[in-house]
């Protein structure tokens, strides 16, 4: 997807360790941590119970929508309520007054992360890499192409698969019926991006949109999984974590490249 890493890239990195705000980087789940240990959801990495391997959100999304789940979900730092990445998650695509920064550095981010650990993602996804990109749709009826799909698609060499959200259908839950997708992506393996994880469930409907849409496989990256520190079932997760700049060698599906 991306050509080979060039002085063009190390440019990128460079501008991720001088502009970016600090990252929580989304290392890979430990399942086989002892009961009572903290742990993260095998699926979304965000908060779990003791002894549980899933979260409520994804546990109920697998009941849901059997068989129309996304193959893999990588997210790619958490993003902290309170902190500047939360910020600027919010600021890049503000309606009053988007953020020039805020813009460069999450695009900066995510075009690094995809060229770093595009075949860690692939391989999550039992795909040799994704034929086709799609953006989940934004939940609150902005007009126009979403933010994410206008920063990206310059860069990304891959055609787009639209979503569009069936009016009425604006909720909490997973909805294998939330969106339409492209007949286009029928037989494709596609790379589905997302900005913000906090439930899920609009990134998993857009999955569930792309394979009854005929999508063979479904890779989700997301920028940031939110975390909110005040949530009692975020605390110990929330206690590990260290903020730093982003690292080429953190990944949330293998520590690193074989």
């Amino acid at each position: 997807m991306f050509a080979p890493d060039t002085e063009s890239w190390r440019i990128v990195r460079r501008r991720l360790r001088s502009a970016m705000p600090a990252v929580y980087p989304v290392g890979p789940p430990h399942p086989g941590a002892p009961p009572g240990s903290p742990a993260a959801c095998g699926v979304c990495r965000g908060p779990v119970r003791p002894g549980f391997a899933r979260c409520y959100q994804c546990d109920r999304h697998g009941l849901l929508g059997p068989g129309l789940l996304a193959d893999a979900v990588v997210p790619i730092s958490y993003a902290v309520k309170g902190t500047d990445l939360a910020a600027d998650l919010w600021r890049y695509k503000s309606w009053r007054a988007p953020s020039a920064a805020a813009r460069a550095g999450l695009l900066a981010l995510l075009l690094a992360f995809l060229q770093d650990h595009g075949p860690c993602i692939w391989r999550q996804a039992g795909m040799a890499g994704p034929g086709r990109l799609a953006v989940v749709p934004s939940g609150c009826g902005r007009p126009g192409p979403h933010p994410l799909l206008e920063l990206t698609s310059p860069y990304l060499r891959l055609p787009l698969t639209r979503l569009a959200m069936w009016p009425g259908r604006q909720g909490r839950d997973l909805d294998i019926q939330r969106f339409n997708a492209e007949r286009t992506v029928a037989r494709a393996d596609v790379l589905l991006i997302d900005d913000t994880w906090v439930s899920g469930a609009s990134a998993q409907s857009a999955a569930a949109a792309l394979k009854l849409a005929g999508a063979r496989r479904v890779a989700i990256v997301v920028l940031g999984r939110h975390l909110d520190p005040a949530d009692p079932r975020s605390a110990q997760l929330r206690a590990r974590l260290r903020p730093g700049r982003y690292d080429p060698y953190e990944c949330a599906v293998h520590p690193q490249l074989d």
